[in-house]
């Protein structure tokens, strides 16, 4: 019996001020995905996710402007045969006008109300797109609060 390899990997969910989530189908696949890649030798989750950004879409951004969501475990629907542990971190960035690079060949700004059907990722249906809309809106909120809310004057 083989033994299963597993992986490990930091995934973005980027969102927008429209609730919706960007994913990515890199060159030579069929399944959408979140942003993100391997985590190389001795790099740190955070690290590795901002540097597959940068390579992925051209997103520069500092380690403040992530939020940490989860740790999460799944099949791995490039990779057959393996699991993915997954580090998953939430950004909403004022720039959302990326241009795919390196081994992404698609994006896709997802939302619930999406018209177009399109092949997900096990990782991305089972754990990432339910937590989506509640983060979006929650990052929104966030930007709308007045400078001085919850601090006593």
């Amino acid at each position: 019996m083989r033994k299963k390899t597993v992986i490990r990997i930091a995934s973005a969910i980027i969102t927008d001020a429209s609730a919706r989530c960007l994913l990515v189908r890199k060159r030579g696949t069929s399944h959408f995905i979140q942003p993100g890649g391997k985590i190389e030798s001795g790099e740190s989750p955070l690290a590795a996710l901002r540097r597959e950004l940068y390579e992925e879409l051209g997103l520069t951004s500092e380690a403040a402007q992530f939020t940490y969501v989860g740790s999460f475990t799944d099949v791995a629907v490039n990779e057959p045969g393996s699991t993915l542990s997954a580090e998953i971190y939430h950004i909403h960035p004022e720039k959302t006008d990326f241009q795919p690079a390196a081994e992404i060949e698609e994006m896709y700004w997802y939302s619930s109300h999406h018209d177009r059907p399109i092949l997900l990722a096990p990782l991305t249906v089972n754990h990432v797109l339910p937590l989506v809309e509640t983060l979006a809106c929650q990052s929104l909120k966030m930007k709308t609060l007045p400078a001085n809310q919850g601090h006593i004057d």
